[in-house]
């Protein structure tokens, strides 16, 4: 029956590799453009005493191959002169006899008759004011068209900003020299009532900007092209040195699938400078060009759906592991997690429930079982990407469900596979009267306060992430594809506790922190927007990282074993 139930798993892993060969390709095309703020252009032009186009053309040099153009309110276009704005009460006091409103605002800007509110129009000296019932300085009006026609004779890859508003102009119109749209603020164009009209306003694709949700964006990823784009806040930039935050684009390019690479120039020019060199040559290193960048294009191949059979089969393996009634609670359960809250994404969480936990569900014997446990995952991170891999999740507009139970659940069903099947009671009762060691104590006080930092500290937003750890991933990521911590000890966990002259039952309780590694891999794998090639080398580099690490535990536990007890 297992023979049968393996069989089947290889040959569904087999069929199933068109569709992961199918998103390879769709993965290939490296291209990136590095994009430079337009405001910060512009002020940074104005600041020197030098037009936009010396600008422009310095950063062009520098590697800088698209600019951010935002669309003016009528605030930007007073600030660079293109004119008036005056309180109505100012003017009224200063010509009595001219018919200005106190309590309206008055401006000669043009483009602002577009602004769906009531209007009243004073010729004066020369001059047409029109005024507004309230304030109009933060309403957008359209492009820089100087900034624009400057930056696109350049040869600039051109990325528009425009930003909603209630009482903006309407309907809008995109300049035809936009290359993309990423829009500006919290909103996207149109929110909440005008997305439809808003959409088909243009044609270009548009930016998913990460870490800044903007409501309304799902509207036009339906009919639109989409690229990624990762940015640093401001703030957060300033705090960096120019080397680690350019370290920082070029993971995003590498690991992540950002294609637009959009960033704001530092105070002083040699930390600018500094910074671009860095981002050009991390780029280069990892093989991605520059260049007009082109959104990712992919459909999930009918190949797929032969990852159905082999979660099958997991399911039955995992069934077969526990005794019957265990195993119909245990099997009913996932179905029902995965199906309940994992919804359209029930395949690839069955598959991460399922497959990290098959490797350790036999008695643990030697180092074969860790490289089966491995073996196993890899299985259903096949599955996994199989199933889960679309357009959406590839983009990060759709991200997999269930990333906290891959932590919880898989060494659960290791613990539960290792409870005696006879009288339970007596033989927990006999554990906890069981004699320590101080190294064995330590050993797994270790491993326990692993486990615990590894559920409660995921991601790198977490409130507490040492510094000395930010450090050395930063110093590892402009080394190689990292990998996760989670997986390197994890992986050390096991190797030590399969090698180490330890008793039985601490052997156990390490193996069920040891399946942390192999629901890590399955995370990665969960990360689509991830490449493939990257997820499976940062996996490969956790192995061997992990080896090398228990290989390590095992002689300094063999030789302090030696040191205290002999």
């Amino acid at each position: 029956m297992k023979r049968f139930l393996h069989a089947a798993l290889l040959v569904s892993a087999l069929l199933s590799l068109p569709s992961l060969w199918a998103r390879y390709g769709a993965e290939k095309n490296g291209t990136v453009a590095i994009v430079i703020d337009g405001r910060a252009l512009w002020d940074q032009a104005r600041t020197a005493g030098l037009s936009p186009e010396a600008v422009m053309r310095h950063y062009r040099e520098a590697g800088v191959t698209g600019i951010g153009i935002y669309e003016e309110t009528v605030n930007d276009r007073i600030n660079r002169g293109a004119g008036l704005y005056v309180a109505g009460s100012t003017l009224a006091a200063a010509f009595p006899t001219a018919g200005f409103l106190a309590g309206w605002h008055y401006t000669t800007v043009s483009g602002v008759e577009a602004i769906p509110l009531p209007q009243h129009r004073v010729y004066w000296q020369g001059n047409t004011w029109i005024g507004f019932p309230r304030d109009i300085a933060s309403i957008p009006i359209g492009p820089n068209t100087e900034l624009l026609r400057t930056a696109y004779r350049m040869g600039f890859y051109i990325v528009y900003r425009p930003q909603n508003h209630r009482y903006r102009p309407w309907p809008v119109t995109i300049p035809p020299e936009a290359s993309a749209i990423a829009f500006a603020g919290n909103e996207a164009l149109g929110w909440p009532d005008r997305l439809g009209q808003a959409s088909q306003s243009f044609s270009m694709p548009v930016a998913f900007i990460e870490g800044a949700p903007q409501l309304g964006l799902k509207a036009f990823t339906k009919n639109h092209e989409v690229l990624r784009l990762f940015s640093l806040n401001p703030a957060y930039q300033l705090n960096l040195a120019p080397d680690v935050a350019a370290r920082k684009y070029v993971l995003a390019a590498r690991e992540r699938g950002h294609r637009l690479l959009y960033f704001r120039p530092y105070p002083k020019a040699s930390d600018t400078e500094r910074f671009l060199s860095e981002l050009k040559a991390g780029l280069e290193r990892a093989g991605i060009t520059l260049g007009s960048p082109k959104p990712l294009v992919f459909s999930p191949s009918g190949w797929r759906l032969w990852a159905w059979p082999g979660l099958v089969a997991g399911l039955i393996l995992l069934f077969l592991a526990f005794p019957v009634r265990l195993a119909v609670i245990v099997t009913a359960g996932l179905l029902v997690v995965a199906f309940g809250y994992g919804q359209d994404q029930a395949g690839p969480l069955l598959a991460g429930l399922t497959f990290p936990a098959l490797g350790f569900l036999v008695r643990p014997r030697n180092i074969i079982t860790w490289l089966r446990a491995i073996g196993y995952t890899l299985l259903g991170a096949i599955f996994m990407s199989a199933l889960g891999s679309t357009q959406a999740s590839m983009l990060a507009l759709a991200t997999f469900r269930g990333v906290g139970l891959l932590l919880i659940i898989p060494p659960a069903l290791v613990l539960l596979s290792q409870l005696p099947k006879d009288d339970w009671r007596e033989t927990l009762v006999q554990r906890l009267n069981q004699p320590i060691r101080l190294v064995e104590a330590m050993v797994l006080g270790l491993a326990l306060a692993a486990f615990a930092i590894a559920l409660l500290r995921r991601g790198n937003d977490a409130p507490f992430v040492p510094q000395i750890e930010l450090l050395l991933r930063d110093q590892l990521q402009a080394l190689m594809i990292r990998p996760r911590f989670k997986e390197i000890f994890g992986h050390a966990t096991a190797v030590f506790a399969l090698l180490a002259p330890i008793p039985n039952w601490i052997r156990n309780l390490l193996i069920v922190i040891a399946v942390i590694a192999e629901a890590s891999i399955l995370d990665s794998f969960a990360h689509y927007h991830t490449p493939l090639v990257v997820s499976l080398i940062r996996s490969l580099n956790g192995i061997v990282a992990g080896l090398i690490l228990g290989l390590l535990a095992l002689v300094l536990f063999r030789w302090a074993r030696k040191w205290l007890w002999e």
